[in-house]
This record gives structure tokens, sequence and C-alpha cells, in this order.
């Protein structure tokens, strides 16, 4: 089975998630090691630090997801450009049982 074509905005909408996941995570660990430091340092107040890891929080998810749901439109739409002129990514599906189900009039 070839790949020839994919959903533009369905990989821009499956990388947004994925890379708002991952945003979350980086912001976190921002949020972790800013906290970190404003405690160990000696500047007197941890509170600059603090909020500099909530906004962290906040706004790495949101930049993560933007930049993976345009990048993910772009490569799609690459894909589906070179995949055109080339072919596609030869795969290979199994299901359940013996046989590959994929609907009606499809053979596997």
């Amino acid at each position: 089975m070839i790949l020839k074509r994919v959903g533009v905005l369905s990989v821009g909408k499956v990388l947004g998630c994925m890379y708002a996941v991952l945003g979350l995570i980086g912001g976190a660990l921002f949020a972790l090691v800013s906290l970190l430091g404003a405690t160990l340092g000696d500047h007197g107040s941890a509170l600059p630090g603090a909020g500099l890891g909530v906004l962290a929080i906040i706004f790495f998810p949101i930049l993560y997801g933007v930049l993976g749901f345009v990048g993910g439109v772009i490569a799609a739409a690459l894909y589906n450009g070179f995949a055109g002129m080339v072919g596609g990514i030869e795969v290979e599906l199994s299901g359940p049982g013996s046989g590959m189900h994929m609907g009606s009039g499809a053979q596997p």
C-alpha cells in the first residue's frame, strides 16, 4: 500500500497537540529550574523566579502548539507535493485477524 496523500489540517492538528504537550513538559522544567535558581540565589525574593516559571508553564505550550501546527501543515503540504512527483511512502498495515479490513470496496 502506498501513502500518496495526507490530510494537511489533520497532520497540523496532531502535531500541534503533540508539541503542546512537549511545551507543557518544557515549561514545567523551565519553571522548576527558574524557581530553584531564584530560591538558591542571593536575590532576596524568589517571587520573580516563580512568576517567570508560571509564565513558562502557560506560554511554552501555546508557543510550541502553534509552531507544531504550522510546521505540520507545511510538512504535510510538502509531502503531498513530493509524493505526487516521486510516489508515496510504502506502508504495510495489518488488522485484527488474518487480513486487513478497510471498508467497502477497498482491496487489502
